[in-house]
């Protein structure tokens, strides 16, 4: 019996070792850019009770462990520089290194942001020129939980051509542009999946508390119920699930054996829905944005809407309540800024109603509330292909805006806007803001505009601009009541302003749209 002390011994102190470790989330790690000129939490997990100190850049502060182990210290606001090392001592010693203080901003939203530097337009170019040691790459992993989870699996790496192009396009673009102007270390934290609603994203008791989307909850319940794996229709769907994705598979191998992007059509395919879904309500939440919300950030990009243009009317109340949701688990209101869904689909002869132009319509009305904007890329989009590869103007108008609306850089950051509407005598005069050198980006006459009386039978309209006003008019109406600009999936488009951003997509009238009744 003895003889198993010394054995016995090493066990226990090698498993009271482990347990006393002081551990800290993926986020929290060498190469991280820290939020510069707010106050920087830093946490992780400990025995309880254990203090733990972190000195950082002069700065000394200490926590103490709670009775579950958790535990934050938070580090006053620091200018922005680097690079820097951080010590985080308990029972062990973590030194982190090479830390730069900048900009950080969230990258989030469906394919369109997930789409990568590798699949995007002049992708060998842009990845062979992608040399940024000062911009710094976070993927969060595609993760889904019915409960808030608190880390990911993940790294901060270097921006560099081995590690850009596997990262969002869209991201990476819109932080190569901040860089560019600002000169500061800048953090990309890209947190997108494709395919996928908004409600996922948002939390299930703000949800929840809003009687609206109760039939949200009913439509997935019922869907959960009839999960069940051991049916046979489940084991049919699974087998087809499989049987697409390694179809899917196999063509983007192939791209890559061939040295060309990976397809953007087709997508990856969609598992069938059950409890863990990617658009269950509040799973992307949880596994993707929860583990976040510690990391001081300065704002949010955001390009999405796709998956919930057959509900557009709703969604004008779920991207606020969602926007609300993450700022108050962020603990502050910072700008999140949207991009407005690209032109796609067939462009049609005639004017008529538009799932998509109603979903633009209600980010627009998103972007204006405060602390908020959009990205207007209605001149970028293909007719065949729902993935944009122009994520370089998409990066850069997002820039455009941060810079003028949160960086206060003083560019104009929207194309003109409607602003108002008066009737001369059987036309219609709008005035538009941010018009500043209006005209047609080709020259030729205006396009995209529609007219109507109080029939509500639109039909293309004339347009000529007329300094900051357009006037529009139809023989076919001689008592117009309303107009229509850039009211379809695909709308042929011209009007933009001096400083090259085209006009906002917008309406005159309120009249029921194809999804006012959607939920």
């Amino acid at each position: 019996m003895t003889r198993l002390w010394p054995s016995l011994l090493l066990v226990l102190v090698l498993v009271t070792a482990a347990h006393a470790d002081v551990k800290l989330p993926a986020l929290v790690g060498d190469n991280m850019v820290l939020q510069q000129q707010l106050p920087l939490k830093i946490w992780g997990t400990a025995d309880p009770a254990e203090k733990v100190t972190v000195a950082f850049h002069g700065q000394t502060v200490e926590a103490t462990a709670d009775a579950q182990g958790a535990w934050l210290a938070t580090l006053k606001p620091i200018a922005a520089g680097g690079p820097f090392d951080m010590t985080i001592t308990g029972k062990n010693t973590i030194t982190l290194k090479n830390i730069l203080i900048g900009e950080v901003w969230v990258c989030s939203g469906q394919s369109n942001m997930q789409m990568t530097v590798q699949s995007s337009a002049k992708a060998p170019e842009e990845i062979a020129a992608a040399n940024y040691p000062q911009i710094r790459l976070f993927r969060v992993p595609n993760k889904t939980a019915v409960e808030p989870q608190t880390d990911v699996v993940s790294q901060w790496q270097e921006c560099s051509p081995a590690t850009v192009p596997s990262f969002s396009a869209a991201g990476y673009f819109f932080g190569r542009d901040l860089y560019k102007a600002l000169n500061v270390p800048v953090g990309l934290i890209n947190s997108s999946w494709g395919g996928t609603a908004a409600e996922a994203w948002t939390t299930v008791p703000s949800l929840k508390a809003d009687p609206e989307y109760q039939t949200m909850f009913e439509r997935w319940d019922k869907m959960i119920a009839d999960y069940p794996a051991a049916s046979e229709k489940f084991k049919e769907t699974m087998a087809k699930y499989n049987a697409d994705v390694e179809a899917w598979k196999a063509a983007c191998e192939k791209a890559k054996a061939d040295n060309q992007p990976l397809p953007a059509q087709p997508r990856r395919p969609y598992a069938p829905n059950g409890p863990d879904s990617p658009n269950r309500p509040g799973n992307l939440y949880n596994g993707m944005i929860n583990p976040l919300i510690n990391f001081a950030i300065r704002g949010a990009i955001w390009y999405q809407g796709e998956s919930n243009a057959g509900r557009a009317y709703q969604y004008r109340k779920l991207m606020p309540l969602m926007i609300t949701d993450w700022r108050t688990k962020w603990g502050y209101d910072f700008p999140f800024y949207q991009v407005n869904l690209a032109n796609y689909m067939a462009r049609k002869d005639q004017p008529g109603d538009s799932a998509w132009a109603e979903l633009r319509e209600a980010q627009t009305m998103t972007a204006a509330l405060p602390d908020n904007g959009q990205a207007v890329i209605i001149d970028v989009g293909l007719a065949d292909n729902i993935h944009p590869t122009d994520k370089q103007t998409v990066g850069n108008r997002l820039a455009v805006l941060a810079l003028a609306k949160t960086y206060g850089k003083g560019n104009e950051w929207s194309g003109p806007m409607y602003d108002k509407m008066a009737v001369e005598n059987g036309k219609i005069r709008l005035s538009f803001t941010h018009a500043d050198g209006m005209a047609t980006k080709d020259g030729g006459p205006v396009k995209g505009f529609a007219i109507a009386g109080e029939d509500k039978k639109f039909v293309w309209a004339e347009a000529k601009i007329d300094g900051k006003s357009i006037v529009v008019s139809s023989p076919e109406v001689a008592a117009p009541v309303a107009v229509r600009y850039a009211w379809a999936d695909n709308p042929d488009t011209n009007v933009y302003n001096a400083a090259g951003l085209p006009a906002v997509p917008f309406r005159t009238d309120d009249w029921p749209g194809c999804t006012a009744t959607a939920h």
